[in-house]
C-alpha cells in the first residue's frame, strides 16, 4: 500500500472514521494497532510475526531493566557494612547493565541477520578462501528480503531501552507500546520517535482543530507533490543516467549528481510530510525531520537539519556515550569519525555506505578543527561570519554533501569510482542525449538543467519566506490548495511511481 495511492487515501479515511468514533482511549489504540498491522501486511505480511516478537521482547526487557533501575533492597538495609553496601550496589548496577546490553545485542543481531550477513560472507570469502561463504551470500541475496523499516524499528527499540536504563519509566501497557512501535505513518521510514514523547501525547488526545486539520491535510498534499511530481520525475532521469554510466558524458554525470541530491531530499521529506500529516489527523505530533538542509553553511549544521531525528539519535545514543566533546579535541574528532562510520554502515551493507559515512566523518572533523582555530584567531572567526565567508562555507558544505551522494547512490565502489574518474573530459555517447533527454522528457540537457535550477530557486524562495520573513500560509489557503495539489498529482504524476528511497534502509 503506497502512501501516494487511492488505496492509502481510502484506508486513511476509514481508519480516521473508526478511530474518532471510539470514545475509549484503549479502543482507539486497538484501532491504530490493527490498522498498522493491516498496513504492513499489505507490504510484507510474512514479517508480521517477527515484528510482534521484537515488540514483545523489548517490552519485556524494558520492564526488567526498570525493576533494576529502582532502588534495591540493600539501600534500606542498615545491617550492611559500607563494604557490603558498595558490593551490593555494584552487583545491582552490573545487573542493569547486563540487561541493557542483552537488549541492544538482540536488536542488533536481528538487524545484522537480515541486512549484513551476505555482506560479511562476501568480504570474508576471498581472504579466507571460502567459496562456500560466497555461495551462501549469493543464496541469501536471492532468497531473503529484509523487512521494510527494520533499521528504524531497531533504532527506536534501542532508544527505548537506553532511556529506561537512564531512569525513564518503562511502560507496563503492552497495547500502548505495540501501538507506538507499529504506528503505521512512521513504521517504514520514521521519523524516529521516542516512546515517552509518544506516550505523553496519548494522555490528552483531542480531535484536531481546524488549523491542525488543515496543517495535516496540507502536509499530505505537499508531500505528495514532493514525491510524485518532483522526486519521481527527477528519479527517472537519475536512473537512466546512472544506469548507463558508460554512455554518459561528464556534463550528464554532474547533472545526475545534482539531480539525485534533489531527488533524495524531495523523496524522503515528502514521505515524512505525509507521515506527519497522517499522524496529525489522528491527534499526534511526529517530530520534524528536515529543515532546509541544502542551505546549511557547515556540515555540522547540515546534520542538524538533515534527517533530524537520526541526528538526535546519533548524539544521544552514540556520540555522548562515547564521550562527546568532553575529553579533548583529539577524542572529539575520533568520536565524530567513528559515529559517522556507524551511521554509514546503518544505511546499508556495502562499502559505498562505509565510504559515505567516512567522508561525512572527515568533514565533521575538519569543521571541528576549523571551528577551534576560529575561536583562537579573531580575524578568522570574523571572516567566516562575513558575507563572503558565509557564501564560501555554504558552497564548500554543499559541494561535499553532493559529491558524497555518489557513493550513497552507487554503493558499488567500482561504479562510484568510474563516475568520479569521468567527471571531467568525458564525451557522451552520440545516442545518449536522444534516448535520455529527448525520448524520456522531450527536453534538451540545457532545458532540464533549467528546470532543476527552477526547483532549487523555488526551494530557496520558500526558505527565504519561512526563515527570513517568518511567513506561512494560513489554514484557509492551505485547505484551498490541498485539492488542487492532489488533483495535479493524480493528473501529472508518472504512472506507477518509484519506490521510496529510504525503504531500503
Amino acid at each position: 500500500m503506497a502512501f501516494i495511492s487511492i488505496t492509502y487515501g481510502l484506508f486513511l479515511l476509514g481508519v480516521l472514521f473508526i478511530y474518532w468514533s471510539q470514545r475509549s482511549s484503549s479502543w482507539r489504540l486497538w484501532v491504530l494497532l490493527i490498522a498498522s498491522l493491516l498496513f504492513y501486511s499489505s507490504l510484507q505480511i510474512q514479517y508480521i510475526p517477527l515484528l510482534l516478537f521484537v515488540v514483545w521482547l523489548n517490552f519485556y526487557l524494558g520492564q526488567k531493566i526498570a525493576v533494576n533501575t529502582s532502588p534495591g533492597s540493600h539501600l534500606n538495609n542498615n545491617r550492611l557494612s559500607n563494604e557490603e553496601w558498595l558490593m551490593a550496589q555494584e552487583l545491582w548496577n552490573q545487573q542493569r547493565l547486563r540487561l541493557l546490553w542483552l537488549g541492544i545485542g538482540l536488536n542488533i543481531l536481528c538487524l545484522v541477520s537480515f541486512k549484513y550477513v551476505p555482506f560479511i560472507l562476501t568480504n570474508i570469502s576471498a581472504p579466507l578462501n571460502l567459496p562456500v561463504a560466497r555461495e551462501g551470500a549469493s543464496w541469501i541475496n536471492d532468497h531473503l528480503i529484509a523487512p521494510l523499516g527494520l533499521s528504524f524499528f531497531v533504532f527506536e527499540c534501542i532508544a527505548y531501552l537506553i532511556d529506561v536504563y537512564r531512569g525513564a519509566p518503562a511502560t507496563r501497557q503492552g497495547l500502548q507500546f505495540a501501538t507506538y512501535k507499529l504506528f503505521f505513518p512512521k513504521l517504514i521510514s520514521g521519523p524516529i520517535t521516542r516512546y515517552h514523547q509518544f506516550a505523553n501525547e496519548l494522555k490528552d488526545i483531542q480531535f484536531p482543530s481546524f488549523d491542525r486539520l488543515s496543517e495535516g491535510l496540507w502536509l499530505i498534499a505537499s508531500g505528495a507533490v514532493k514525491k510524485a511530481l518532483l522526486a519521481d520525475r527527477i528519479g527517472i532521469f537519475v536512473d537512466l543516467c546512472f544506469g548507463n554510466l558508460e554512455r554518459a558524458g561528464s556534463g550528464d554525470l554532474w547533472l545526475a549528481i545534482f539531480a539525485y541530491g534533489l531527488q533524495l531530499y524531495l523523496d524522503f521529506s515528502g514521505y515524512v510530510d505525509i507521515a506527519r500529516g497522517s499522524a496529525i489527523l489522528m491527534g499526534f505530533n511526529l517530530p520534524e525531520n528536515f529543515n532546509f538542509p541544502y542551505f546549511s553553511t557547515s556540515i555540522a549544521d547540515f546534520w542538524r537539519r538533515w534527517h533530524i531525528t537520526l541526528g538526535d539519535w546519533i548524539r544521544n545514543y552514540l556520540y555522548f556515550p562515547l564521550g562527546g566533546s568532553r575529553k579533548g579535541l583529539g577524542r572529539t574528532c575520533l568520536n565524530l569519525f567513528v559515529v559517522m562510520l556507524i551511521i554509514g554502515i546503518w544505511h546499508g551493507a556495502a562499502w559505498g555506505f562505509v565510504v559515505w559515512g567516512g567522508l561525512h566523518g572527515l568533514a565533521l572533523v575538519v569543521h571541528r578543527l576549523t571551528q577551534t582555530l576560529s575561536e583562537r584567531f579573531a580575524w578568522l572567526k570574523a571572516w567566516w561570519q562575513s558575507g563572503l565567508g558565509v557564501l564560501v562555507a555554504w558552497a564548500i558544505t554543499q559541494w561535499m554533501v553532493f559529491m558524497s551522494w555518489i557513493c550513497f547512490r552507487l554503493p558499488n565502489l567500482k561504479q562510484a569510482g568510474f563516475v568520479i574518474q569521468n567527471l571531467w573530459g568525458q564525451p557522451a555517447d552520440v545516442q545518449f542525449a536522444e534516448n535520455v533527454y529527448l525520448s524520456a522528457f522531450g527536453l534538451q540537457r540545457f532545458e532540464l538543467t533549467l528546470l532543476l535550477s527552477l526547483v532549487t530557486l523555488l526551494m530557496a524562495g520558500v526558505y527565504g519566506i519561512h526563515r527570513g520573513l517568518k511567513l506561512q500560509l494560513n489554514w484557509p489557503l492551505k485547505l484551498l490548495l490541498v485539492p488542487l495539489c492532489l488533483y495535479t498529482v493524480w493528473l501529472l504524476a508518472p504512472e506507477g511511481g518509484l519506490p521510496y528511497i529510504y525503504f531500503d534502509f
